[in-house]
């Protein structure tokens, strides 16, 4: 288990250095650590490092690589609470709409130009629209299958999803002269992302991973049924719904500053479970850390497919995780 942790620490490290050093103008690994030993340890550079390249470096791709790492940790963890807790594999904030609820709070801010409690108005209304779509959707399951299957719960997240994403339509026909904004942040994006938007999704994506793995033994109790849960002294309505609000918050907030991106909570914890296994405390950190890790490989992808075009990085994603997402569901039907 430690060699298996310590080779994806390793590859965390290569891949964020080389999304930090690929792009329209290729840095070299050894120059990317260079300038960020010389930024955080005050280091002396070496003559061949122009000024441009540093300001490349720290002021842009370190921000934008480094809030890919975050969101990804975020959504993975997230997912993993999800599928565990529901006991469904294709469980996921992108599948079950919570994505589509956040990404309506954010159509309403480019809207009105709320700025209600300053840079936080978008986390917290992700976290709040997030946390109501999830309530909305397992509700609505729970009446139709008291079991929730597989086949309910997806089919009741994707009409919810329809139907949230077809509000942000009607939202963005009526206000036309803002479809842009809404269109490149419905895509979904790691360019232009600010020094303290990284600071604060990562501190409400610490704080969402840390709670989660602090439910990690009541989430171990409830993958054995509810009825075993519930002998063994576990409240299970509220442990469920407990979880399911910390996970819809986690990726409300997640996505607030980079727009929609799905599938790497779908496909990241199934990876995880096969490497590291079923046991809570190592699954929601690793699923975290591989989640990052998938999302830094995505954004590095969105910028070489089509270089020097770069494209959406939830296009990436989706290419990625609509096969794995079939994949699952019918292997889990037969």
């Amino acid at each position: 288990m430690k060699k298996k942790i310590t080779i994806t620490l390793l590859l965390v490290v290569v891949f964020i250095i080389l999304g930090i050093g690929i792009g329209s103008v290729f840095i070299s690994p050894i120059k990317v650590i260079e300038i960020i030993a010389h930024k955080v340890f005050g280091t002396n550079l070496s003559d061949g490092i122009s000024v441009s390249e540093v300001s490349i470096v720290w002021n842009i791709r370190t921000v934008r690589t480094l809030m890919a790492f975050v969101v990804g940790a975020a959504l993975s963890a997230s997912g993993s609470a999800m599928q565990s807790v529901l006991q469904n594999p294709l469980a996921s904030s992108y599948t079950l709409g919570v994505s589509s609820g956040a990404s309506v709070a954010a159509s309403i801010c480019i809207i009105g130009s709320f700025a209600f409690f300053g840079i936080l108005t978008l986390p917290i209304l992700g976290i709040i629209f997030g946390i109501l779509t999830v309530f909305g959707v397992v509700a609505i399951s729970t009446s139709f299958d008291k079991n929730i299957s597989n086949i309910t719960i997806v089919l009741i997240g994707m009409v919810m999803s329809l139907f949230l994403n077809a509000i942000m339509s009607v939202l963005s026909a009526i206000f036309s002269d803002k479809i842009q904004r809404i269109v490149l942040w419905q895509m979904g994006s790691f360019s232009g992302n600010q020094p303290i938007e990284l600071i604060i999704v990562t501190v409400l994506s610490l704080i969402g991973i840390f709670l989660l793995c602090v439910k990690s033994r009541e989430l171990d109790i409830l993958s054995f049924g509810e009825e075993q849960a519930f002998s063994m002294g576990v409240d299970v309505k509220k442990s469920k719904w407990t979880i399911l609000i910390l996970a819809a918050a986690l990726t409300g907030s997640a996505i607030s500053f980079v727009g929609i991106i799905g599938f790497i909570d779908l496909i990241a914890p199934h990876v995880t479970r096969k490497i590291f296994g079923v046991g809570h405390s190592v699954l929601i950190p690793m699923s975290a850390i591989l989640g990052g890790l998938f999302m830094v490989a995505c954004d590095i992808c969105s910028r070489v497919v089509a270089n020097p075009i770069e494209l959406p990085v939830g296009a990436i994603t989706a290419l990625i995780g609509a096969p794995f997402f079939m994949y699952v569901f019918f292997k889990k039907d037969k």
